[in-house]
């Protein structure tokens, strides 16, 4: 070896050490590549879109499929961790990856995380209470559904995001429809509907020295099956509620061995019990505040996780609301065929503690996530005061 070529190599090693990865080009993926290059790290980010939002960010982009294989090596010579940024991510490219590098989360726990059937074992078989439910993956289960499921919420066992994949059912006439015609006999689950209060998540953060920390536990408000409202602290429950749902969102990242940012989501029902929904491998809508409201991001969490750097509580020092951004704020509600229009963002931003995230997304599509505004105040109270106010020059609904 030449000494020049010996140089290069040498460069080319320091670049490795001071780079990680990350699977998925999304707006989670464009947070974390802030985080990451705020503490000095470059990102290198693979997705089939070379323009997606973490691809604007990132500093290099690799575009193509998560499975291709020349891909994921050219991944690996490059990084000295990867990481993911949504859960659908091919379980096998992660497992292809941690033969060569750090990968955070793991293969195994993916697996169980984008499997709801999967995820529900895992649930039960860890001590921790979930709605009752029945697997669907035949004709035969369909029929031996127990007749208090119903009525229920049918869900597929893959795929289902922010509301899609999934319909309310009254009856066996309604589920037998929905099954083979809605989700056209998918492997599916099925819960019974259950009186819930509230909805919770919680965010933890774990090594692989097994440190485990969680962001305050946040309350949230969905419409049509999308996120549309996020309150820190959660306002309708007691101490208690909230450090019991923390402790079974530990309990769960513990039972599987999970290392990363796992977003746990609970339903409270009005006899106050706790039940799990579901989990996410990843940082969560739900806990876009943190980048506002506490001392660590959920984003710079994951960068710690993925590194092996300390963990240390993440204190909340502002009261938060956040506000999902769909792009129905793009058109005109009264008029459907109207060209999209940019939000009047100066109405808000002129609000005290009012912080705009904005993820780059081109092309804004009604129920399509284009960005989130986060009010921070002293108080809970003053902060929600905030938020209606920039729900209404917004022209969302009130909470």
């Amino acid at each position: 070896m030449t000494p020049a070529q010996a140089e290069v190599d040498a460069q080319q090693a320091a670049l490795r050490a001071r780079t990680v990865g990350v699977l998925g080009g999304g707006q989670l993926g464009r947070m974390f590549v802030h985080a990451a290059q705020r503490m000095g790290w470059r990102v290198l980010v693979l997705d089939p879109d070379a323009a997606g939002p973490a691809a604007q960010a990132a500093d290099r982009v690799l575009r193509a499929a998560y499975d291709d294989g020349a891909a994921l090596a050219e991944l690996a010579r490059h990084c000295t961790a990867v990481t993911t940024e949504f859960e659908n991510v091919p379980a096998d490219s992660l497992q292809a990856l941690a033969q060569h590098l750090r990968v955070a989360p793991a293969a195994q726990a993916v697996r169980i995380c984008q499997h709801r059937a999967r995820e529900k074992a895992h649930f039960v078989a860890s001590g921790v209470p979930c709605a009752p439910y029945a697997v669907i993956e035949s004709e035969a289960d369909l029929a031996a559904v127990p007749e208090a499921l119903l009525p229920g919420v049918l869900k597929t066992s893959q795929l289902g995001y922010d509301g899609k994949g999934q319909c309310r059912v009254a009856d066996r006439a309604e589920l037998a429809r929905a099954w083979r015609q809605s989700l056209g006999a998918a492997p599916s689950v099925l819960e019974a509907l259950l009186p819930i209060r509230c909805e919770l998540s919680v965010i933890v953060a774990r090594g692989a020295d097994g440190a485990l920390v969680h962001l305050p536990v946040q309350q949230n408000l969905h419409r049509e099956g999308i996120l549309a409202v996020t309150q820190v602290p959660a306002p309708d429950i007691d101490t208690a509620t909230a450090e019991h749902a923390a402790a079974l969102a530990q309990r769960l990242a513990e039972s599987m061995g999970y290392v990363g940012v796992l977003c746990v989501e609970f339903f409270v029902l009005r006899d106050g019990r706790v039940l799990a929904n579901e989990m996410a491998p990843r940082p969560h809508n739900s806990g876009h505040a943190s980048l506002d409201a506490c001392e660590l991001s959920q984003f710079e969490l994951q960068l710690r996780t993925l590194l092996g750097l300390p963990l240390s509580p993440p204190r909340q020092h502002s009261a938060a609301v956040m506000l999902n951004l769909l792009g129905d704020l793009w058109f005109d509600a009264a008029d459907p065929q109207a060209v999209p229009r940019e939000p009047e963002w100066a109405r808000v931003l002129e609000l005290p503690g009012a912080h705009l995230h904005l993820y780059g997304k081109a092309e804004p599509r009604r129920g399509r996530k284009m960005g989130h505004l986060t009010v921070t105040a002293a108080t809970a109270a003053a902060a929600r005061d905030t938020a209606l106010q920039a729900a209404r020059r917004l022209g969302l609904p009130a909470f």
